[in-house]
């Protein structure tokens, strides 16, 4: 399972990106440490919808984060087989996601996205809310959506602790102190440094507070999610994942093996507060109820914020920073989608090699480089 000693390794981070890069990292050979005082359950993931849903959350303008998105989706089934081969299930299902629109305008915006779809050749079916509710028939009085068999979900918590569970059984060292400080050869903490051969800064929003090159490219974003369990004499949730736009605004319903559904989820700015508002609730529960009227029945169990690593283009930066630091943070709302490739492009820069494809759009020089060559320097 794992091969002979390659290299030691920080890994400063043990949200999905930080567990999944150790994972396989420690499962190659490398010995590693990562630093974190809640492992798998101090971040965003942790309070997460599990959506692997690249072309759902298309958009014109977005390519690159589409086609990484999309390379990441194809390697989850050989990344769910690996944790299933250590002795671990991380929940992931095989449906797919219908994505509905309430009103008129929002079926507008719906039209918009699968005409999009369309032109760029990606399988998503435009169907009548009749049509979608054949397929879920505890929906409301949508008027008309679109079928995406592609984007499937997984259980966030479930495989949160799967990679926490199969890093520590490969021999990955966890550490519960954050960092202070890091550079390419080592991490700082409370008790002291700690020196490597490489360190990884997979800290999700709070990566720009740990390094300079990050301070104006990671931001904190917002998001609530509810958590609900369906009771006796009320409707299962739905098998699907249903995404949703009610008079503009966004909403999702993730359904979860136990019967329970995740609810999601609002996203703005407001630093690094994770209070839950009563507003974000009410505005979640009200969109959901026009969607699936059955929620209103179900008993709330949990409300939660996390904070998404926000970049100003929706891709993350992966690679080299001007120390030596490897950065894989930046995720925005697709930490969980984009875990496979992000710890597969981590693997090859260990090695000496290239990413996996669409890696090279997402380089944290990107913008640097862009305003670059606008301005004539580097041009051959």
């Amino acid at each position: 399972m794992v091969s002979q000693d390659l290299g030691v390794v920080g890994v400063v981070g043990a949200g999905v990106i930080g567990l999944a890069v150790a994972w396989k990292a420690a499962r190659a050979g490398h010995r590693v440490t990562v630093f974190d005082p809640s492992p798998a359950r101090g971040g965003a993931s942790w309070v997460a919808g599990g959506m692997l849903a690249p072309v759902a959350e298309a958009w014109p303008g977005e390519e690159a984060a589409l086609a990484l998105g999309e390379e990441s989706l194809r390697r989850w089934p050989a990344f769910a087989d690996e944790l299933r081969a250590q002795g671990f299930d991380c929940g992931l299902s095989a449906h797919g996601t219908l994505v509905a629109a309430f009103d008129h305008a929002d079926a507008e915006y719906l039209d918009v996205l699968a005409r999009y779809l369309a032109g760029i050749g990606r399988e998503a079916t435009r169907v009548t809310g009749r049509g979608l509710r054949r397929e879920e028939p505890g929906l409301g009085s949508v008027r008309s959506g679109l079928l995406v068999p592609s984007d499937v979900f997984v259980d966030n918590r479930r495989l949160l602790e799967s990679l926490l569970a199969a890093a520590r059984q490969c021999g990955a060292e966890f550490v519960a102190e954050n960092a202070e400080s890091l550079s390419g050869d080592s991490v700082t903490t409370a008790s002291g440094v700690r020196h490597f051969d490489t360190v990884v800064l997979c800290a999700g929003a709070h990566s720009g507070r740990l390094h300079s090159d990050l301070a104006q490219a990671v931001r904190p974003l917002k998001g609530e999610i509810l958590r609900l369990r369906a009771r006796r004499g009320t409707l299962p949730p739905p098998r699907h994942t249903v995404r949703a736009v009610v008079e503009g605004r966004p909403v999702y319903l993730v359904p979860r093996d136990d019967g329970s559904l995740v609810l999601g989820a609002t996203q703005y700015e407001a630093g690094f507060d994770t209070g839950v508002r009563a507003r974000g609730v009410r505005e979640l529960i009200e969109a959901a109820e026009r969607i699936f009227p059955a929620v209103t029945e179900y008993e709330l169990t949990e409300t939660a914020a996390g904070l998404r690593a926000g970049s100003d283009d929706t891709v993350p930066y992966l690679g080299p920073l001007s120390d030596g630091v490897y950065a894989a943070t930046g995720h925005h709302r697709n930490g969980l989608l984009l875990a496979p490739v992000t710890a597969d492009a981590v693997l090859a820069w260990l090695a000496g090699r290239p990413g996996p494809e669409g890696t090279e759009q997402a380089r944290p020089d990107r913008n640097t480089s862009e305003e670059r060559t606008d301005a004539g320097v580097g041009q051959r």
